[in-house]
Order: C-alpha cells, then sequence, then structure tokens
C-alpha cells in the first residue's frame, strides 16, 4: 500500500503546483517531459515482459484477452463512459466536478493502475506504481493548470480504487503460485509497453481491451501444468 499512498500524495502535490503555476507551463515544456516519462515508461514494460518464463502462456493469455476484450469493446465503453461523467459534471456541477472526473479517469483507467496495483498486491513489487506516480505527478501539474481544484480530489479516488485491488491481491495471492504471478507481471508489462508506445504517438493501441488478459494469464498456467 506504500505506492498507492505515494501516488495519492504526488497528484495533490502536482495539483498544488499547478495551481501556482497556471499558465506558466507552455505546452513545449509539458509535451518534452512527457516524452521522457513515456521512454521510462517503455523501459518498465520492457523489464516486467522478461520476467516471463513461457512465451506459450504470454501469447495465448494476450491473444485470448485481446479477443475478450475487443467483443466486451473495453476500450470504447470506458471512453464513452469518460465523455458521460465528463458532460454530465460539467452541465450540473461546474470546473471543480470536470477536473476531478477527468483527472480520476486519467489516473485510474488504464493498464498501469490495474497492473501496478495488482504486481503490488501480488509480489510487493511497487515499481510500476512508482513509475506511474511520476506520470500522474506530471499530468497533475498539467490538468490543475487548466482544470483548477477539482483535479487534486482525484487523490481519493487513487486511494479507493487502487488501495481496493492491492487489497483484493493480497487476499488471492495464496492461491497464485509464484509462476502464475510472474506470467502475470509479464503480460502486464507488455500492456505497459504498449501504453508507453501510444505515449509517444506511434501507436493507437487501445490497451484497456488487452486488460483481460492479465487475469488469463494464471488460468493458462494453470491448464498448462495440467498437462
Amino acid at each position: 500500500m506504500p505506492a498507492v499512498f505515494i501516488n495519492a500524495g504526488v497528484v495533490i502535490l502536482g495539483s498544488f503546483l499547478g495551481l501556482m503555476a497556471g499558465r506558466l507551463l507552455t505546452a513545449r515544456y509539458n509535451q518534452a517531459a512527457m516524452t521522457a516519462l513515456a521512454l521510462c515508461t517503455l523501459l518498465i514494460g520492457i523489464s516486467g515482459a522478461l520476467k516471463g518464463q513461457n512465451i506459450l502462456i504470454i501469447i495465448i493469455a494476450l491473444v485470448l484477452g485481446a479477443l475478450l476484450g475487443t467483443l466486451l469493446n473495453l476500450d470504447l465503453g470506458l471512453a464513452r463512459l469518460g465523455e458521460k461523467a465528463q458532460a454530465l459534471t460539467r452541465a450540473r456541477f461546474g470546473p471543480v466536478a470536470e477536473g476531478f472526473v477527468t483527472a480520476s479517469l486519467l489516473f485510474c483507467v488504464g493498464a498501469m493502475s490495474v497492473t501496478g496495483s495488482l504486481e503490488a498486491g501480488l509480489a510487493g513489487d511497487y515499481a510500476t506504481l512508482y513509475a506511474k506516480s511520476a506520470l500522474d505527478f506530471v499530468a497533475s501539474i498539467m490538468l490543475a493548470s487548466t482544470l483548477g481544484a477539482g483535479v487534486m480530489l482525484s487523490a481519493l479516488t487513487i486511494l479507493l480504487y487502487q488501495g481496493g485491488i492491492v487489497l483484493l491481491a493480497g487476499l488471492v495471492a495464496p492461491l497464485l503460485s509464484p509462476v502464475a504471478i510472474q506470467e502475470m507481471t509479464a503480460v502486464g508489462s507488455l500492456i505497459i509497453l504498449a501504453l508507453g508506445l501510444n505515449m509517444l504517438g506511434l501507436t493507437k493501441i487501445k490497451v484497456a481491451d488487452l486488460l483481460p488478459a492479465i487475469l488469463l494469464a494464471p488460468v493458462a498456467v494453470a491448464l498448462f501444468a495440467l498437462f
């Protein structure tokens, strides 16, 4: 859980700095910082993906997970949910709620949020959440400079959402073998790699559609163990 508290803390700090800086942060500097952090995200994804021991399990989990996510249309569904939530809050409650909803969706709806929380709860590995905290710190500065104090309130969403995943992952950890955890980490890290490529503008991968692969990885491990 410490990484979750750090994540929430840096969002609060970044939001405060964004409110203070206002319009002083130009798009040029924001883009430079995000590019650097995107490269760090790629490094996290590559290093984690190398932890996998069975390439067939990774392939099966990713392919089936992508098919399932595409069937459920997770990426489009999350995008529409975000659009409706932002439209609703903008119309009824003004910019504070708009900043809160926008930041909450940005910080919590993504591969790093799910994968990092699972890694923290299952293996005590906080590397992904620390990397996400760095990304969220920069993003919170940019968002708060334009959307205001509502961005700071998204720290509560991070605590509830990511903290809940960490705690639930800890409960199921005894049911998962070390091999299953390794393969889940490898699959999740490949999704993080895809996220990094998107951040650089090189691809437009629907990363949310790939998220079911993380849950399918231990299933594939169990099936391989039977045969």
